[in-house]
């Protein structure tokens, strides 16, 4: 292949206005032309971690993963690396695709790969994998070295295109919601199906406004995600965000926790104390389970949300709150006003834009994404060297139903973690994790139901995990 006819584009494409993520697997294209792989990928850099941002031969669930650089010594020499570097055949250092490339463990094979680095700093690396021993040469090495200065080129122009978008938008920018912070890794919102990318859409669109926004989704379907997003993408994303879960607000301290207390107002109230909506003052205050608010308490808070004023427990004295309100239920609340248990008018109040998040079940799409982040998270934290997927895994896991969404799926990721740091076995269609769920009846789950009991028994087949040592 002419080295000069790959480059090209990739040199045309510097004038032109792409999306980054198309110019990064134009990048990828034309190198797989230079060095014929069974496997490339782009990750970039973000905080010690590699990012994929584009891949050819990788399984799915690979681009949901994050590498962490210290616990993955080949990547960690790419990076240390002045230039390319090919690793041998036989190379004793753990391969971070494991399981990524083809159904098995890789075989011995040629793994090698390139940082890619702007103004003296690393943003990221490129990987080429080929599973015929041998396959990869000295010339294609400095072939790589080459082109990882095109690439990183490309990757300018990409920066400049998205920084210019931000601009002609006018948007803020954006919390870095897929990046891991330094002291707790911060929740993503993971996903490419359709109604994920409608949800988006939707979050995107309201995000900028004060308008108050009600969410609604089963349990585990990621409703607090939302509201993050929804703040960190809000004129208010510097301000506090403050959480407040109403269902586990005793129900003679709701108004208090809400709205504050004067000393004495009652008994055991001794100081002076802020109410929520207080502490989120110039930002976000987000109800989670609005539903399970007494009605006395509906009533003052829909008080507060009309006049924008409250009054602490025990004090006569308004307050003046500036907050944008979210709140979020898994009850169908029109229902619940239809049958008295919640207040017509707060339920107009808080429905001025709905969210409605999709359960897993509607996101098949992304079932391994998020699986091979959450496997990638939890192997990390109990110390298992590598998690990968069988065929039968993957259908397992897009073929269930997923009633627990997707913290079910996450909690499944954790145990099997935890169970491959114990012993490693291969991945079998039957449950080795004997997962059982009890789902009440007027659900309509497809599963058998025991009609002595008030309840369905659940045994999916979920499979376990391997782990590789």
């Amino acid at each position: 292949m002419n080295a000069l006819h790959a480059l090209l584009p990739l040199l045309g494409d510097l004038a032109v206005e792409l999306p980054a993520e198309q110019r990064y697997y134009r990048v990828l294209g034309a190198l797989r032309e230079l060095v014929p792989s069974d496997a490339l990928a782009l990750l970039r850099l973000e905080q010690g971690e590699l990012v994929p941002v584009a891949a050819h031969g990788l399984a799915s669930d690979a681009m949901a993963r994050r590498y962490r650089v210290a616990n993955h010594p080949r990547l960690n020499a790419i990076i240390e690396a002045q230039g390319a570097v090919l690793f041998p055949p036989n190379c004793d250092l753990p391969d971070p695709y494991d399981g990524l490339i083809g159904s098995s463990a890789l075989p011995v094979h040629d793994c090698m790969g390139c940082a890619l680095r702007i103004n003296d700093k690393t943003w990221g690396v490129l990987t080429l994998d080929a599973l015929t021993v041998g396959q990869f040469t000295e010339q294609d090495l400095q072939t790589v070295e080459t082109f990882a200065m095109f690439a990183a080129a490309t990757v300018v122009a990409a920066s400049r295109f998205d920084d210019l978008l931000r601009t002609v938008a006018g948007e803020r920018k954006r919390a870095e919601a897929y990046r891991l912070s330094a002291r707790r890794p911060k929740p993503e919102m993971i996903g490419n199906s359709d109604s994920f990318r409608q949800l988006i859409s939707e979050i995107d669109l309201v995000a900028s406004s004060d308008l108050t926004v009600l969410i609604t989704g089963e349990t585990g379907v990621g409703k607090e995600l939302v509201a993050q997003r929804l703040h960190d993408l809000s004129a208010r994303a510097d301000k506090p965000f403050i959480t407040v879960n109403c269902a586990a607000l005793p129900e003679h301290l709701v108004e208090s926790e809400l709205f504050g207390h004067v000393r004495g107002a009652f008994s055991g109230a001794i100081e002076n104390r802020l109410g929520k909506f207080e502490v989120a003052s110039t930002g976000t205050l987000f109800l989670d389970e609005i539903g399970e608010l007494p009605l006395a308490v509906q009533a003052t808070l829909l008080r507060v949300l009309q006049g924008g004023q409250l009054q602490r427990v025990g004090s006569d004295k308004p307050h003046v709150v500036d907050i944008r309100l979210i709140a979020a239920t898994n009850r169908d609340l029109a229902e619940e006003v239809r049958t008295g248990r919640f207040r017509a008018d707060l339920y107009h109040r808080l429905s001025v834009y709905p969210l409605r998040v999709p359960s897993l079940r509607e996101r098949q799409d992304d079932i391994m994404l998020l699986a091979g982040a959450f496997a990638e998270e939890k192997r990390w934290r109990v110390g298992v060297p590598s998690l990968r997927f069988s065929d039968s895994a993957r259908q397992a896991l897009v073929g269930y139903s997923w009633p627990g969404n997707i913290r079910e799926l996450e909690h499944l990721m954790a145990r099997a973690a935890l169970k491959a740091k114990k012993r490693a076995a291969s991945l079998k269609r039957q449950s080795v994790l004997s997962l059982e769920l009890r789902i009440p009846r007027s659900s309509g789950h497809p599963f058998h139901e025991h009609p002595a009991t008030d309840s369905t028994m659940i045994r999916p087949p979920i499979p376990r995990l391997s782990g590789h040592p």
